[in-house]
């Protein structure tokens, strides 16, 4: 189901709560999000969509990965850039890592570890912060 974005930053100040299986069903409403914003959006945290769990899903190439309870466990090669985000108005600057290792669950709750580099990379940073109550 296609959610609202929300834009309250107290709401999105908060860290997310792991994700368990029970919250499986929200994979779907994240990728009928995303797929709604496709034009404006590459990436959404739970918390985007009103949900506060640890669950992202982000465009890679043309398909989309959604991730329970990501961790990223290795950052290399910093770089300033700058983001957007639909949940909040203009561009921020940020840093953020051109190759990134993260562990995380897949759909099927099966434990992956995959690297990441360039603009994905730093989807998934951007993603992670939402998790962790970061707003940038």
């Amino acid at each position: 189901m296609i959610k609202d974005i929300v834009k309250d930053q107290s709401f999105l100040a908060r860290i997310s709560e792991p994700a368990t299986r029970e919250d499986l069903p929200v994979a779907q409403d994240l990728i009928d999000t995303l797929k709604a914003h496709e034009g404006s959006c590459v990436g959404l945290a739970a918390n985007m969509i009103g949900i506060s769990r640890q669950i992202i899903i982000v465009k890679v190439g043309l398909s989309s990965l959604v991730m329970f309870n990501p961790k990223i466990t290795m950052q290399q090669s910093p770089y300033k850039t700058e983001e957007g985000c639909l949940s909040l108005e203009g561009m921020r600057e940020t840093t953020r890592f051109l190759i990134i290792e993260v562990e995380y669950l897949d759909q099927k709750w099966q434990k992956k570890k995959k690297r990441f580099r360039g603009f994905t990379a730093q989807i998934i940073q951007h993603e992670v912060d939402h998790l962790n109550g970061v707003i940038i």
